[in-house]
């Protein structure tokens, strides 16, 4: 029994779904660049501004990551979908070690199924869009998409964090994602891509096996998310509690894996049978 007391610890049903929703994210995000913005683009004969286009393509593929979060899926996995967003919750003490590995290595499968679908279905139009690839854009050094991905990674792992430490503000977690992803994307698209996600970018990268300056999405990222940490730390000196919650969107009546939660939520006992709705302090 020891010997397999590790397996035992590991959560499948969450790990299946953070892994089914990156891959929806990354399918949706693919999607919308290929049809808004590449070869023969049906809506460039409507709106022949490409910023209006850009727009467009930001809030349509911003809303898959809180569409996921509202879905059972992300009620039951927290919804997290990018390695960033995982890696602060756990350096803020909110998710086991077993568990972040295992969400970690459900993201970048989840990413390299979403993109290896959508460049199956689209071919040539994802083909002329490089296949969702991230890449700095011409005539951008490579220091400075590096500061903007990692600039970008802080300043949205630092509002989620705002908002899921607040009871008032912890639901419209999914509602301010999607309008902050489509401003960011509006905006710094043209110059890092706008990933924000390391698995965003791997998928892609993998399927299309195209690497050149990848590493930038890989550790800006992440060192964004450490930045965040530190920031949000900082602001428990001037009132700001701690984060009540790993998922982006809280329901109490979905199972709840992660460590020191301080939203309401059911307790189960050691077979995952209800005992009570409680919050954990």
């Amino acid at each position: 029994m020891q010997r397999h007391s590790w397996w035992q610890r590991l959560h499948w049903p969450e790990y299946g779904s953070e892994l089914l929703g990156t891959a929806f994210l990354v399918f949706i995000a693919l999607s919308a660049v290929t049809f808004n913005l590449g070869t023969d683009s049906p809506l460039a004969v409507v709106l022949p501004n490409s910023g209006v286009r850009r727009l467009i393509t930001g809030l349509l593929l911003a809303g898959s990551g809180p569409l996921v979060a509202i879905s059972p899926l992300g009620k039951l996995s927290g919804a997290h979908l990018n390695p960033a967003v995982s890696l602060a919750f756990w350096l803020q003490g909110k998710m086991h070690q077993h568990d972040l590995v295992s969400y970690l290595a459900s993201q970048f499968l989840g990413a390299v199924l979403g993109a290896g679908l959508a460049v199956l279905i689209w071919r040539e139009r994802a083909a002329s869009v490089h296949n969702g690839v991230t890449a700095p854009g011409a005539g951008y050094p490579i220091w400075s998409v590096f500061l903007i991905e990692m600039g970008l990674t802080c300043l949205l792992i630092l509002a989620i964090f705002l908002f899921v430490s607040s009871h008032r503000l912890m639901h419209w977690t999914p509602l301010m994602t999607w309008l902050l992803m489509a401003f960011i994307y509006w905006q710094v698209a043209p110059i890092s891509g706008s990933s924000l996600n390391p698995a965003r970018s791997f998928g892609p990268a993998l399927v299309s096996w195209f690497w050149r300056d990848q590493w930038v999405y890989i550790l800006a990222s992440p060192i964004g998310a450490l930045l965040a940490v530190g920031l949000f730390r900082s602001l428990s000196l001037v009132g700001i509690h701690d984060v009540l919650t790993a998922k982006l969107f809280h329901a109490p009546r979905y199972r709840c894996i992660f460590k020191n939660v301080k939203a309401p939520q059911l307790n189960t006992d050691q077979d995952g049978k209800l005992i009570a709705l409680r919050e954990r302090n």
